[in-house]
């Protein structure tokens, strides 16, 4: 009956969902894809473990089908012998198991300090969580910006990591596992990407509303296209005086309440940091809205025409924009670069 039940149409379409699921290929958060040191590292832990677990359930199955078919009650067949309370054989099943989980802790243990190790000559990153966006700073360079973290390839990268309201969680499956962010405490996580990629990010803990659509993008970037895009990074915006499209969107940013949370560096910045991203190279991002929707004009005009419907929670209020504002301001933010 129990059966029955289970493989009734719906039942079964569902369950079968979950393992089409894990076929796709390509999938931006795989955490069996690794293109990193430190996500291989977990990798090869992983395989390491399944394949002594997939070993351990052969043969316990195997035995269990053996006493099964080879000891089940017979007819006029002596009650086969007992081995309750046989002490060898309670010591022997007791030891097994110990040195299995010995075999699998030496490796476990090596791999949790070579992932927790600060390693030399790293880059190091800020990482600070916010409900629902990751903001990313460069103290060696007085960058900021979000949402996209830029890496140089082939390079160790030591991130330290802080949330600015609830507990969040960092995750670059490709790269390296899961960290938490946790207010008022740091956190370290390592990355380190083979080759120039683009690779997502999530936070792993629920946040609130719009935890979902907590995202991000880690870009690695060859030496030299690194280098050119710190140079640009810390150039500042230019304010426009010419009177096109894009200069109308900017009083629009001066005067419609966006300096209360964005700060934009030559333009508006007297103030230090907000609560929201920094937009001053916001059209060199690929994603915004905490990297869940590509950075494109309709993206951005159904997100400035009503954030809270996009994106629930979120502490960007609905401005009641016009349609030539909004198209004034897409404008000026095309020119953030």
């Amino acid at each position: 009956m129990l059966m029955k039940k289970f493989f009734k149409f719906k039942n079964f379409k569902y369950f079968s969902l979950v393992f089409i699921s894990a076929c796709i290929e390509n999938a931006p958060l795989d955490s069996l894809s690794p293109e990193g040191p430190y996500a291989r590292s977990i990798d090869e832990l992983f395989w390491l473990t399944f394949w002594i677990a997939v070993v351990i359930f052969v043969l316990v199955q195997g035995v269990l089908l053996i006493s099964v078919f080879v000891f089940r009650e017979k007819p006029n067949k002596p009650e086969p012998k007992q081995i309750h309370g046989n002490t060898k054989l309670e010591i022997i099943w007791t030891v097994i198991p110990v040195l299995i989980l010995a075999f699998i802790a030496v490796p476990t243990v090596r791999t949790i300090f070579d992932l927790a190790r600060e390693p030399e000559d790293a880059l190091k990153i800020e990482v600070i969580g916010h409900q629902w966006w990751f903001e990313y700073k460069y103290p060696d360079y007085g960058i900021t910006t979000a949402n996209v973290l830029v890496i140089p390839s082939d390079k160790p990268i030591r991130l330290e990591m802080w949330s600015n309201d609830v507990l969040h969680n960092y995750w670059v499956p490709k790269l390296n596992g899961k960290r938490y962010l946790v207010p008022g405490q740091k956190t370290y996580l390592n990355l380190q990407a083979d080759n120039p990629d683009e690779f997502w990010a999530q936070c792993g803990e629920y946040c609130g509303l719009s935890h979902s659509k907590m995202r991000g993008r880690v870009v690695s970037l060859s030496e030299d296209d690194f280098n050119s895009w710190i140079k640009n990074q810390q150039q500042n915006a230019t304010k426009l005086e010419d009177g096109s499209l894009a200069a109308e969107g900017q009083t629009v940013y001066l005067n419609a309440g966006c300096t209360q949370c964005h700060v934009i560096n030559g333009v508006w910045d007297t103030q230090g940091d907000r609560i929201a991203p920094n937009l001053t190279h916001f059209a060199t991002r690929t994603v915004f809205a905490g990297a869940s929707l590509e950075n494109n004009e309709e993206n951005l005009t159904n997100w400035l025409a009503n954030p809270p419907k996009i994106k629930p929670g979120t502490f960007m209020p609905n401005l009641e924009l016009t349609e030539a504002e909004i198209n004034a301001l897409i404008a000026y933010l095309g020119t953030l670069k």
